[in-house]
């Protein structure tokens, strides 16, 4: 619980008290818990704006909302791993820019486009509309777990995320991944194309980072968030999943 409670503090602000003992390794797999309870406070946010406002502004009240909730912290990531990759600069000077904490157009244009296809993506949604508004934010949260475990951290110097890294993947790390699974099955056929998505997506923004610098950093795993969430919201939101 101790954990579970440090992990809803480091992702988001919500009220739980005065900070405990901060473990960052034993936090990382209470990730996609958080994810789900984020997700039960949008789904529940969005059946009130959905009563006194139409589809497309309900849509956007939900993207403030998470953004609101979770202090933009993952959109920061975005904006700097934007700034910091794009181009064809070397690993060393995408590094630099990224710690750089002012925000370039790249950066800029990353965290408007990203926020657009949420919106975009969540307007759209009405079979299981619920069930993916809870679930789609436990898959972001638990696709950072893999970031995690499967590049090596990026700054020698240490960083907002280096804390996080240093061990080998097991299975434990992956259990909260479970909860979001489950879920899905009650969307039927559609969790297949749901976890497919999922997994592509996880897989193709590993490649990217480890070709483009070979390795990761805490920016970087908030962009991974950010793209992962809205990338759901825009497939599922597609005619294969209505």
């Amino acid at each position: 619980m101790r954990n579970l409670i440090s992990a809803i503090q480091f992702l988001t602000i919500l009220p739980l008290g005065k900070p405990g003992i901060f473990d960052p390794k034993g936090i990382i797999r209470f990730f996609p818990v958080v994810g789900v309870i984020l997700g039960l406070l949008l789904a529940v946010f969005d059946q009130a704006a959905f009563r006194l406002w139409p589809r497309p502004v309900a849509a956007l009240l939900d993207v403030i909302f998470l953004v609101a909730v979770t202090g933009a912290f993952h959109l920061d990531g975005l904006a700097d791993t934007a700034d910091g990759l794009y181009g064809h600069r070397s690993r060393e000077k995408a590094l630099e820019i990224m710690k750089d904490s002012r925000i370039g157009v790249m950066g800029l244009v990353a965290v408007a486009c990203g926020l657009s296809i949420k919106w975009g993506g969540i307007a759209c949604l009405d079979v299981h509309r619920s069930l993916l508004l809870i679930i789609i934010p436990s898959y972001a949260r638990a696709g950072m777990i893999f970031g995690i475990r499967l590049l090596e951290y990026g700054r020698a110097e240490g960083g907002t995320g280096h804390s996080f890294f240093g061990g080998t993947p097991t299975l434990q790390d992956f259990w909260g991944l479970i909860v979001p699974v489950v879920l899905s099955f009650f969307l039927g056929w559609k969790a297949l194309w749901l976890n497919v998505v999922f997994l592509i997506l996880i897989i193709l923004i590993l490649s990217y980072y480890k070709k483009r610098i070979g390795c990761i950093t805490g920016d970087m795993l908030g962009a991974m968030n950010e793209i992962i969430e809205s990338l759901l919201f825009l497939m599922v939101s597609a005619g294969a999943m209505s």
